[in-house]
């Protein structure tokens, strides 16, 4: 249906990539062509970067009632088998099979050939990034994807000059949800194939790029690199969107002074929410930069209050209602949230779906994400969350990056170790920390290394690192070993 909708625009380009564009409308063309093909089909599997190909793939699978799956490309080959065992009999598409999908000679079906609309057909299957466990199947109905678009979204509302840059990889929900939803408001969608700073800053210049998004990894590279002197100078870039893992106040406070004429939104959402559940608006982010109110100035870590449609909910581990201002696990509902995994649903009997977040809410209901529930310490009995101590550390001059994780220990149950990329010595860095932190969260341990182990889209991975730092001798050497593969998602 967006697609549908979108082709109504005529041959204006709507996908950019390289200097080549598609309309809305050859899209629509290539995914009737590209429907044939996969037409009976258990799913398709997408193994391959953002590219012209890929909304022909994802569309065509609609036209066919197919699920698209798609698959992280840059898993070890191991790993990409163990997932693709999963769905015996798909069509596979890689890198080499996206030309033929651009192909206009096959055959083509009408639209009297496609079947019956059901939106409670699957529509989209995507893998976790198992950051804390194996990844699961998580399965997006088309319901779910059009309840997002049209309770968020009004449609032909872009103006004709605006253009988005996606920057997210294609199996990652806001690759995904971006597509929808810049074609839904008839906005040009240009795609960057991989992240690069400097390349990222040349083409919002060249493409004229009025929308942007960048997980909060990308974002403090494009930062680096204006503070280094390459200079934002960009005048078309109205709203700059963060969102995928959790944004570090400094990333934040150093991004709205390098862009000081740019709109920033955080979005915050889970993939089996299908995108986007909560924003903190431009307007929250410049009266939170220029408040002396450390109640408002703290809502730059927050990722704001629910998109409309949108229920939030605190609840204590035994499910009973958080205390007002109380940290609890933050459940969601709503028309959007999916929930679902392959074989089972993760909603309650009303709906509910418990993320797995720790969060509070403040008095005019802005949500503050604290990290996973399984990212907690328990140090002596006392429930510690990371993120809390990741701040003060990030505060630190020498501290460009930092993860805390729990390691076991004897005495205390576990022992707080932060692991920075930066500079600085270990033990001053250690009672800075303590001078602005109680004793009981001041990290035990403190190690340094060159980079940290991350999923592609930026997400620590803190199972990785405890890995690594559970013997005795990682934690007396100040560099703990590298990472080989840091895009495990």
């Amino acid at each position: 249906m967006t697609l549908e909708m979108a082709a109504s625009a005529g041959e204006r380009p709507s996908v950019t990539l390289d200097g080549r564009s598609l309309s809305a409308a050859r899209i629509l063309g290539l995914a009737r062509r590209a429907a044939e093909r996969f037409r009976g089909a258990p799913a398709v599997l997408y193994r391959a970067p953002n590219h012209l190909a890929y909304p022909v793939a994802l569309f065509g699978c609609a036209l066919a009632g197919v699920p698209f799956v798609p698959l992280n490309y840059r898993l070890g080959a191991e790993q990409l088998a163990q997932i693709e065992e999963r769905h015996t009999g798909a069509v596979r598409l890689g890198p080499e099979d996206l030309a033929g999908l651009l192909d206009e000679t096959g055959p083509a079906a009408g639209e009297d050939a496609q079947p019956p609309w059901d939106e409670d057909a699957v529509a989209v299957i995507l893998y976790t990034s198992g950051t804390a466990a194996a990844p699961k199947a998580a399965l997006l109905r088309h319901r779910h994807l059009l309840a997002y678009v049209l309770n968020t979204l009004e449609f032909g509302s872009a103006d004709e000059d605006d253009a988005a840059l996606v920057a997210v990889p294609p199996y990652h929900i806001a690759g995904l949800t971006n597509l929808m939803s810049n074609l839904y408001t008839g906005r040009r969608v240009v795609y960057l194939p991989a992240f690069d700073a400097a390349q990222w800053l040349a083409t919002v210049r060249r493409e004229q790029v009025t929308h942007a998004m960048l997980v909060p990894t990308m974002l403090a590279r494009v930062v680096d690199h204006v503070a280094d002197g390459f200079g934002a100078q960009t005048p078309t870039l109205r709203s700059l969107a963060y969102g995928g893992a959790r944004a570090p106040r400094t990333v934040v406070e150093r991004a709205l002074r390098a862009f000081p004429g740019t709109d920033f939104v955080n979005a915050y959402g889970l993939t089996e929410t299908a995108s986007s559940i909560a924003l903190l608006g431009p307007d929250d982010h410049r009266a939170a930069l220029a408040s002396t109110d450390p109640a408002v100035r703290d809502r730059l870590t927050s990722v704001g209050r629910p998109l409309p449609g949108i229920e939030i909910r605190l609840r204590t581990a035994s499910g009973e209602p958080c205390p007002p201002g109380g940290t609890g696990l933050v459940h969601v509902r709503g028309e959007q949230i999916s929930g679902e995994y392959k074989g089972r649903s993760a909603l309650d009997a009303d709906g509910w779906f418990p993320t797995g977040d720790l969060g509070r809410l403040d008095a005019d209901g802005y949500l503050f994400v604290e990290g996973r529930a399984d990212d907690t310490i328990i140090r002596g009995g006392e429930n510690i969350a990371p993120a809390e101590i990741e701040d003060v550390l990030l505060a630190h001059p020498g501290v460009r990056e930092a993860v805390v994780v729990g390691v076991p220990d004897e005495e205390w149950g576990q022992r707080i170790v932060a692991v920075l990329v930066g500079t600085g010595e270990p033990e001053e860095i250690r009672l800075w920390a303590k001078s602005r932190l109680r004793t009981s969260k001041t990290p035990d341990t403190i190690v340094f290394r060159a980079d940290l182990p991350r999923t592609s889209t930026g997400k620590p991975l803190r199972r990785t690192l405890v890995a690594e730092l559970e013997s005795p001798e990682d934690l007396e050497n100040p560099e703990i070993p590298e990472n080989v593969e840091n895009s495990h998602a």
